[in-house]
């Protein structure tokens, strides 16, 4: 899945280009599905006391309210001990969502490609950075480049805005913390800005090149970090290494069935 995201200030025009481009793309064949990241306080996905919100009280990690005209996944912020509360990585909100290509309106420290709107051009030399492909929103009507970058006014560029998404973004990065993996020497921010410089290539991520192991789970693969491979491999391999009677060298394969254990009384688990 690729991704982009639309970063800026409030009331800059994020959201008209954020829908303007899920519409450009859909248009053009694409699954597109997006992320509309929320500062305001006021905001909760759930309310308190509705049956959905018992659920995740209870303890659920993931709540799927069904309903008749739309749906929600609801994943329960974890309190802090300071009062805050915990937000779903990226990582995480990408393991739920299946799509060509993935819009994110806000989240300015994700490791993706980034179209940036402001009202001022001092706006603009606070946010845009090597992962900015673009500028759009109000100040489009006022800009033709903005130190070498397009400046895309949809009214006027529509196409080009599509055509540049669609030619600078790339499979979206694993999004792994730095101290679980940084094997290419560097953390996911700065590999999407090496890539989009041209520093890099997509296909120079080690956690992509590093099928050490691959654990599938219900037929979708599993990112696992380069460092969790090794561990799981080497535990396996000398399990394997113990075994008589067995081609040590031949390919290894494991199948977990989990619903065996509810038929077995006398497993552990």
């Amino acid at each position: 899945m690729k991704a982009i995201a639309i970063i800026g200030y409030h009331h800059t025009g994020k959201t008209t280009a954020a829908v303007a481009l899920i519409s450009a793309l859909k248009q053009r064949g694409y699954k597109v599905c997006s992320i509309k990241d929320i500062h305001s306080e006021a905001y909760h996905a759930d309310k308190e006391g509705s049956n959905s919100a018992k659920h995740a009280a209870a303890g659920s990690s993931a709540v799927f309210a069904r309903g008749i005209y739309d749906s929600a996944l609801i994943l329960p912020g974890n309190k802090r001990p300071d009062g805050s509360y915990t937000q779903p990585d990226l990582a995480e909100i990408i393991s739920y969502l299946k799509a060509d290509f993935l819009v994110i309106e806000g989240m300015k420290e994700a490791p993706v490609p980034k179209i940036v709107c402001a009202q001022s051009t001092e706006q603009l030399d606070e946010l845009v950075d090597e992962t900015s492909i673009g500028i759009s929103g109000i100040i489009a009507s006022e800009l033709d480049s903005y130190h070498g970058l397009p400046v895309f006014c949809l009214e006027k560029h529509k196409d080009a805005f599509v055509d540049t998404v669609l030619k600078r973004s790339f499979e979206i990065l694993p999004c792994s913390p730095p101290e679980c993996c940084s094997a290419c020497g560097k953390d996911c921010y700065q590999m999407a800005c090496d890539i989009i410089q041209g520093r890099a290539k997509r296909s120079d991520c080690e956690q992509d090149n590093a099928k050490e192991l691959v654990l599938k789970i219900g037929g979708d693969e599993l990112v696992i970090v380069p460092f969790v491979q090794k561990l799981l491999r080497d535990s396996i391999l000398s399990f394997i290494h113990n075994l008589k009677g067995v081609d040590k060298a031949g390919k290894i394969e494991i199948s977990i069935n989990p619903l065996a254990q509810e038929e077995d009384p006398s497993s552990p688990f």
